[in-house]
């Protein structure tokens, strides 16, 4: 059963923040948090703090499962923008030149490697009967 966490209004870019999903996307959870963990870039430290956010969400669906059973991934992570705060900056001749504040919102998505797989299974064998 997946759990969802999400983050909204990051003032980072959504650039910036999709380069970091990347690195992470259907990645086992184990690992992403070490990658996230040691991940210079800016998005890195609340891309991990979302995870975890995630994990435990999980773990309140599904309190009768060991999250060490579980071998959760993951699914899915989006990364979508948000407000844009508009600001001007003076530029030569009396002019100016707008700049754009930009932010995002990301949609995270863990579910357990083991029942993906069994749904998976389960699909082929419906489709060979027929």
């Amino acid at each position: 059963m997946e759990a969802i966490a999400k983050l909204n209004n990051v003032p980072t870019s959504p650039r910036k923040m999709r380069l970091v999903a990347d690195l992470v996307r259907g990645v086992r959870v184990n690992n992403a948090l070490s990658i996230l963990k040691f991940e210079p870039r800016v998005g890195a430290a609340k891309l991990e703090k979302l995870l975890l956010s995630a994990i435990a969400n999980w773990q309140n669906k599904n309190e009768d499962v060991q999250l060490e059973e579980a071998d959760l991934f993951i699914k899915e992570i989006k990364v979508d923008s948000g407000k844009m705060l508009k600001r001007l900056r003076p530029a030569p001749q009396g002019r100016a030149h707008r700049i754009r504040k930009r932010s995002n919102h990301v949609t995270l998505v863990v579910d357990s490697f083991n029942e993906v797989v069994a749904e998976a299974a389960e699909s082929n064998e419906s489709d060979n009967k027929k």
